[in-house]
Formats: structure tokens, sequence, C-alpha cells
């Protein structure tokens, strides 16, 4: 077992060394440049066309609204990776790591746009087995560059490892609750177990609809509970901010229980976490937005910028903020979503661990049962749009549950090395997609500035921009 925890760790660092930070964060800035920065600029036009219309079905072709799409989105990225993960992160790269995770967020809106552009671009409608609009990396490496084998291969590897990635998730819930509420770990695995099975179930419909509810009531409530602790500590801020910028660009000492931390390990953990925190690059975008009813690719593609935003700007730096105020990184040896438990107690007393306990258990929730979909979609496309799909769901809605109920107790900083491996594999080949595809991205993101928009502003009604590659085969 040790030779297997050297091994994850020494692959960890090997994926997550300079070359893969300044490739993720280097294609962020291309990106940016030649988008001149729209997704970062027109807040105004980004929120009114996101966030403004939340209650729309949506115009065009589609399974669910636009919002309910980027709500099943928002349940992979507002997680524990927000709690458990910036926790890790500013452990392991101290203070300044929230630096580079800001920077990669800044970036990243425009690579997470990518994303749901060529789900929403070589998407299929499964009408057979599913009635539901389709789209993963196996169907964007068949539809956009005809490899039917290597789109095969593809999908057997996301759908059987894909499920392991949620080990973390339920680390951090058995951590938290039993530190504190003293619950053992095996009760919080059951329910947390049956209450995820019994969601997705449901299928795509139920999913969507509960995290159109829950994702954003607990974003609200634990951003509210972390603006407590600023406030409470208004005094320290400008401190705190000198100390996260100048630990982003020069070695952290150690202090406390603080080892201390280089600035590669900032920019190392901060890119890292924060990627797999907001998901930019990861090729979730153009999974969970590729079901979305919009009249053009490149209008759906604005919520990359909204969850990205909610995720790591306000979320993620709530946590941050609360761990680096109250000191917990120096004076506690937990790490995960233990950390962030200390964090609050030592604001709040008991109540605030005890709440914040409630939020990782929410957060992983909805994090598993958001994953899942993602999942899900590398059975679909293994099986095609047959009855065969269609009865290979509930088996593997069971198997999809097994590791999160089985491997909770494995030490987390191994599970995190283990999710940050599949994490840049899904990084390299989403990456590889976007460079491959530019024009046709770049394409689309034209047509909707220079020629849709206009028209709409003239008042005429240019007919919606869809795509169905199944339909187009036919």
């Amino acid at each position: 077992m040790e030779a297997i925890t050297n091994f994850l760790y020494w692959l960890d660092d090997l994926l997550w060394g300079n070359a893969m930070t300044v490739v993720v964060v280097g294609t962020g800035i291309l990106l940016s440049l030649r988008f001149a920065f729209a997704y970062q600029r027109k807040i105004r036009f980004n929120f009114k066309n996101t966030f403004a219309k939340m209650f729309d079905k949506g115009e065009g072709e589609g399974t669910i609204s636009g919002f309910q799409a980027a709500c099943t989105a928002l349940a992979n990225t507002i997680g524990t990776g927000n709690i458990s993960g910036v926790a890790t992160a500013i452990v392991s790269g101290g203070p300044g790591a929230l630096v580079w995770m800001w920077v990669s967020a800044f970036f990243g809106m425009s690579t997470k746009a990518c994303e749901i552009i060529i789900g929403q671009r070589y998407r299929e409608h499964y009408k057979k087995s599913m009635d539901e609009y389709v789209c993963d990396r196996s169907f964007v490496m068949k539809n956009a560059f005809g490899w039917k084998k290597g789109a095969v291969v593809l999908a057997f590897f996301c759908f059987i490892f894909g499920p392991w990635t949620c080990c973390v998730q339920t680390e951090a819930v058995t951590s938290s609750l039993s530190q504190a509420f003293g619950i053992p770990s095996i009760v919080s695995v059951a329910v947390l177990g049956v209450t995820c099975l019994v969601t997705i179930w449901g299928g795509l419909k139920r999913i969507s609809a509960v995290m159109s509810k829950a994702v954003p009531i607990m974003a609200v409530l634990y951003v509210i509970m972390g603006l407590g602790v600023v406030l409470i500590n208004f005094k320290a801020i400008p401190s705190v901010i000198a100390l996260i910028f100048k630990s982003a660009f020069s070695p952290a000492a150690a202090a406390g229980g603080f080892a201390g931390a280089t600035v590669r390990d900032a920019i190392q953990y901060g890119v890292a976490r924060g990627m797999y925190s907001n998901d930019a690059g990861t090729g979730y975008g153009m999974i969970a937005h590729a079901s979305a009813k919009t009249d053009h690719p490149v209008r759906q593609s604005l919520w990359g910028w909204g969850e990205v935003f909610l995720d790591t700007m306000i979320v993620c730096s709530i946590t941050a903020f609360t761990i680096i105020m109250t000191g917990s990184y120096m004076e506690s040896e937990a790490t995960s979503g233990a950390l962030t438990t200390f964090a609050f107690t030592s604001a709040y007393g008991r109540i605030g661990g005890q709440l914040t306990a409630i939020a990782i258990a929410v957060f992983a929730w909805t994090t598993i049962i958001g994953m899942y979909y993602t999942c899900e979609k590398s059975v679909n496309y293994a099986f095609g749009d047959t009855e065969t799909n269609k009865r290979m769901m509930p088996l593997y809605m069971i198997y999809y549950m097994l590791p999160c109920v089985i491997f909770y107790n494995i030490q987390a900083d191994v599970l995190w090395a283990f999710t940050d491996i599949i994490s840049a594999a899904y990084v390299i080949i989403t990456l590889f997609f976007i460079y491959a595809k530019h024009k046709e991205i770049f394409r689309l993101f034209d047509d909707f500035w220079k020629r849709f928009i206009p028209a709409k502003q003239r008042g005429e009604n240019p007919p919606n921009v869809s795509y169905d590659c199944a339909r187009d085969r036919d």
C-alpha cells in the first residue's frame, strides 16, 4: 500500500508539474485574448443571459433549460472542492494558493466556454432509449474526428474510473460529520449512499430539478456563513490580503502546524485545486450543457462565466479567507474538510463546526449526483441509443455508488492524488479537443456576436442555431 501511495504522489506531481500549469493557464490566456475577454468583460450581457434568466424554459432544441443544465454542472463545481479542496490547497501550497486559484479561474472562464460550445456542437439526440440530448468526450471523439474505436475505449475508461473520484466526497463527509457530531462513518456513508441512489434513479429530469433548487440555496447559505467570519475579523482583512499575495510570489514560512510552502507549491496546488473545483478544462462542461435548450451554442456558453465566478471567485474565496483569518491551517493538523470545519468552529464555536459539517455533507451529496450524470454519458455512448443502454442504467447506478460507500476511509491526501491524476487525463483530452477544433469554436463565437446578436438587436428573428449529429448522419 505504501508503494502504491508513493507512486500516486509521484504521478500526481509529474502530471501537475510546471508543464501542466503552463499549458492550462496558457490556454486560458490565449482563448481569452482571441475572444477579446468577452466572457470576463461583458459582465452585464453575461449576467442578463444567465442568472437573470434562471426561470426561463429556454428556446431551441434540448432536454432541459439552460439554468437547469448549469445547476447540474454547478453540482459538480460547487461541492467539497470548495471546502476540502481549498483546505488541502492551503495546507500544501500556503495562503498564496488562493491567488493562483483566482488566476486559473479568471482565464478558465474562456476555457469553460469552449467546452460548452463543443458539447452543444457535437451532441446527439437519443430518441429511442431516453429522449435526451447527450454528449461527452467520447461523442466528441466520434462526431468531430471519426475515431469510433478510440471513443469506445475512452467511454469505458470514464465510466469505470469516474466513480472513484467521488471517494474524496465521502471522505470529506465522514471526517467532518465525525468531528462535528461524532456520527460513525458507516452511518454517514449509508445515508449518503441511499439518498444519492434514490435521486439518480430518476434520471436527468429529476437530477436537474433537485439541483436547480439545492445548489442555489446551499451556495447562498454557505457564503453568508463565511461572510460572517470575514465581518467578525474585518480589521484583519488588509493583513490577510497582503499575506495571500506575498505567499503567492515568495515562499510561505513554516508556522505552528504549517510546514511551509514554496512558490511552486502555491502555483501547483492553486491551479490543480482551482480546476478541480470549477472544472474549467476538465471537459465536464461539455457534458452537462449539451442537454440545454438554447437558440445558439455561444449563448449557453455564457454560463461558463457564471459557474466559474460563483464557484471560485466567491465560494472558494470564502473558504480560504475563513481558514486564513482564523489561523486554522497553522493551529490544526487536520486536512481536507476537517480543517474547514475546525476553522468555522474557531469562529462560531461548536455550532459553526456543526453547520460546516452539514454544508460539506450537502455539497458532497450534490457533487456525487452531478458527477453521476457525467459518468452516465459514457455508458450511453458505449451502448448506443438502444434498449441495452436503457437496461444498463440501473446496474451502472449501483456500480457508481460502490466506491463512494466502500473506500471512504482512505487517507485524504491519497484520494486527492488519485483524483488529480484522473482530472489531469481529462484535461489533456479536453485541451486537445479545444486546440483541434478551435476553428469551429471561433466560427460559432464570431457568428453569435457578428451575425446572430446584431440581427436580434435589429428586431429580426434569425433561426436558432442547433446541432444533432445523430440527425445529421441520418
